[in-house]
């Protein structure tokens, strides 16, 4: 009888993945999405700064367009206004009412005030003549943003 002759056996090359090789995916891949949600932080924060400063933008030029449609009250000093001040109130709106260049550039700074402050957080503004310009301030909470508090500086002629 032939007898069989016993062949060592090589071993066998290893397939697959270890359990540490699994890991060390799995922290790169975390690591990783980390950073894109961070990146994804930051852009969102300055696309809202970059929205408030539209709103301040869009605000400034609001009071523009009030004063020059209300020029002679504008250059007499009607809208000069500082940051905190409150207007004194007037109603220059619905059918019946007829408002003087004055009160009309009250019942203008006063929509003009709220308007801002709904906009933006702790927002505030302020017109101020130099000249024949017209220096237009607004101010607003930025703390979501790049920077904490912001202002935007307009300056016109009529």
């Amino acid at each position: 009888m032939d007898k069989l002759i016993a062949v060592p056996r090589r071993p066998r090359r290893q397939r697959g993945v270890t359990l540490v090789e699994v890991l060390i995916t799995v922290v790169v891949l975390a690591i990783g999405l980390l950073g894109l949600a961070g990146l994804q932080l930051n852009g969102l924060r300055f696309t809202h700064s970059a929205y408030q400063t539209s709103q301040a933008t869009i605000a400034a030029y609001d009071i523009i367009d009030r004063m020059r449609v209300n020029r002679l009250a504008a250059e007499s000093g009607a809208y000069d206004i500082a940051f905190g001040a409150t207007p004194a109130t007037a109603n220059c709106t619905g059918s019946g009412t007829n408002c003087s260049p004055s009160a009309l550039a009250s019942a203008d700074l006063g929509e003009w005030k709220q308007s801002v402050a709904a906009l933006l957080p702790a927002g505030d503004g302020a017109v101020a003549r130099s000249g024949g310009a017209f220096v237009i301030s607004i101010r607003w909470d930025d703390s979501r943003g790049a920077e904490d508090p912001k202002e935007l500086t307009v300056e016109t002629v009529l």
